[in-house]
């Protein structure tokens, strides 16, 4: 009946039971790489291959150590596994120990997936790296090892962060060059361009890898992206030890990437994919407003959004430019708003310093490039608004949708309220929300007039915000 029930309400094909665990379904013709498919509108878990795998509804079926479940009961104060850790931790966790391709709504728990699956491989008594988790900003490298830490609380495995300056194990002498020692941390979270220099220089083995992860792995693997350095780094580990498992986890992967990604991995592995449709976030209400001019844009900032935002949460203002953002921050602040701004343009000691500030509660509105656009966690963020809106590079007319669906990520975590304003104010604008909006399917409500209060009122409310 189940089996009947399911067929007749979504199309999924020919599909049978899979009799060790009801939540699986499978089409008896398999290959050997499973592809899953979430569904968001339903709690089931859908694949078009056969999987052993059977999710766990508790984090005490994955045979965690005491120490590891102590961790993510007392520190992270998580209660059961979400969606995406309930199917993807078994494929890591047990062996054969497969490389996985993942991909999960922004804000799902994807984080602690590869973080507690490299705590778990870790041999206590073994003094050097065994795992390693690359990232493509030092502000996410260090974010995700301050979550490693704090999961790894009572395990006792070390690690480390091997990022430019500020962060790491470093000797400095009297001179302007600086002594780094081997790497010995058993868990080493990173930059894809000094890891990769780590290695060059013999100050990081990866003669006992066995986990290696790329968070945001799509922009980690684009041509405009990392691809180089992270190609590099996986053929070295692969020549130095082929077993390593490799697992690639990110909230967008088109289709380039994606078939890129399954060149690489081992050939019998795991994919794990939303479907497009099915990508934008329930939690987050999405509206764009239609704006004269640049003015006007600044004016529904202050007047219509701001003056909300300390009573609903922190803002984060996304813009495309060094530029854009050092000319809005001084715009914000002359007339009296107390906003700070990250580029990358930046020395490394102040945006660690604006990050920590934004994290610790300190400043509520942040002006940011697609720096922080990915990964950046911080629960108190409830507004995104969209200055400008994302475009592929080099191509000024195209959205770059993956972008756009990390930007807005950055509220609504963990299935929180969260709103995000698009401000357009020509028709190029236009035309690039439309071709957003066409990608994932939807229509994005349009805030009626950009000089009613009210209107952001009852934007805010429909929100859950006010």
């Amino acid at each position: 009946k189940l089996e009947e029930k399911i067929a007749s309400e979504i199309e999924i094909g020919n599909l049978t039971i899979n009799e060790s665990n009801n939540k699986f379904f499978h089409d008896p013709e398999s290959s050997n790489i499973k592809t899953v498919y979430i569904l968001e509108s339903r709690n089931f878990l859908i694949t078009s291959g056969d999987t052993p795998y059977a999710s766990a509804f508790t984090f005490e079926e994955l045979n965690l150590l005491p120490e590891l479940l102590k961790g993510l009961y007392v520190e992270m104060k998580y209660e059961k596994p979400s969606k995406i850790q309930a199917i993807s931790l078994p494929m890591i966790l047990n062996p054969p120990y497969l490389d996985l391709i993942a991909q999960a709504h922004n804000g799902s728990g994807k984080t602690a997936c590869f973080t507690l699956g490299m705590l778990s491989r870790i041999d206590p008594k073994l003094k050097a790296p065994q795992a390693f988790c690359i990232c493509p900003t030092r502000e996410l490298a260090i974010q995700n090892l301050e979550v490693l830490r704090k999961m790894g609380k009572y395990s006792g495995i070390t690690s480390e962060c091997a990022i430019r300056a500020g962060f790491g194990n470093e000797i400095h002498t009297g001179k302007k060059q600086t002594i780094r020692p081997p790497i010995t941390s058993q868990i080493v979270i990173g930059t894809p361009g000094t890891i990769r220099h780590r290695i060059r220089a013999n100050k990081l083995s990866l003669s006992y890898l066995k986990i290696l992860v790329l968070d945001e792995a799509d922009h980690m693997l684009a041509e405009d992206g990392f691809k180089d350095d992270s190609v590099h780094i996986i053929n070295k580990i692969r020549c130095v030890n082929p077993q390593c498992q490799v697992l690639f986890f990110s909230a967008t992967f088109n289709e380039t990437v994606k078939e890129f990604a399954a060149k690489i991995v081992k050939g019998n592995h795991n994919q794990l994919f939303v479907k497009k449709e099915e990508l934008s976030l329930q939690s987050v209400k999405q509206y764009k407003v239609n704006c004269p001019d640049e003015l006007a844009k600044v004016m529904v900032i202050k007047d219509r959004i701001l003056e909300f935002g300390e009573r609903v949460g922190q803002t984060i203002i996304f813009v495309r430019t060094r530029n854009s953002a050092i000319t809005l921050h001084r715009i914000l602040v002359e007339i009296g708003y107390d906003v700070t701004t990250i580029q990358g343009a930046l020395k490394q000691e102040d945006r660690d310093k604006i990050v920590k500030e934004f994290k610790d509660g300190l400043t509520q509105v942040l002006i940011s490039t697609d720096l922080l656009a990915r990964g950046f966690d911080q629960d108190q963020v409830n507004l995104v608004i969209n200055y400008d809106l994302p475009v592929k590079h080099n191509h000024p007319t195209e959205p770059d949708c993956e972008v756009y669906m990390h930007r807005i990520g950055r509220a609504g975590r963990f299935g929180r309220k969260g709103a995000v304003f698009n401000l357009l104010c020509s028709d190029a604008d236009k035309t690039i929300m439309t071709k957003i909006e066409n990608h994932f399917g939807t229509e994005i409500a349009e805030v009626p007039d950009w000089r009613n209060e009210e209107d952001f009122v009852v934007a805010l409310r429909s929100a859950g915000l006010l």
